[in-house]
């Protein structure tokens, strides 16, 4: 194996590991626990009209990683909604908290999955991405989502501290 080829496999598996931890290991499982100490009404409360809900922003997350990742990198098919994600509210069909996490780790750990078995060339070749809207290299595709899903995953974790007065312990988990 050349110099370039080792190096370009390094960058691969250091993209997969950065992303499977930052994503998967840290915000995925501070959101689990900001949902666990709330209620679904919680959840789904918005504090004004212009604000999106917890609820929102989970099935949000669930649709961006699946669209950029399993539809945009994996060339799955892309059923995404985003408009409802933004329109649901507690008494849609979208399902208790315990569901909605449950969808978005489900989601995390297939496109984690993908990015694991990502090579070089996956990353550096061009994508369709938002089914088609534009195009970009693998590797901005895995950025993308890996600085989507930590903006709202903060957006969660004010959120919850704001519901429930307490400190997040995060670094007890």
């Amino acid at each position: 194996m050349t110099d370039a080829v080792a190096q370009a496999s390094a960058l691969t598996a250091e993209v997969a590991r950065a992303f499977r931890t930052r994503v998967l290991h840290e915000c995925l499982p501070r959101i689990r626990h900001c949902v666990g100490l709330l209620t679904d009404a919680q959840v789904w409360h918005r504090p004004n009209p212009a604000c999106n809900a917890i609820g929102n922003l989970l099935l949000h997350l669930e649709g961006n990683v699946r669209q950029w990742m399993l539809s945009g990198l994996g060339h799955g098919v892309d059923r995404r909604n985003r408009p409802a994600e933004f329109a649901a509210d507690a008494d849609d069909t979208e399902g208790p908290k315990q569901e909605l996490i449950d969808r978005l780790d489900t989601t995390v750990r297939a496109a984690a999955a993908l990015v694991d078995a990502a090579t070089p060339q996956t990353l550096l070749a061009t994508h369709p991405f938002q089914t088609g809207k534009f195009s970009d290299t693998g590797i901005a595709g895995v950025l993308h989502v890996m600085e989507h899903f930590s903006g709202h995953a903060y957006q969660i974790y004010d959120r919850t501290k704001q519901l429930t007065g307490r400190d997040l312990r995060f670094y007890d988990l």
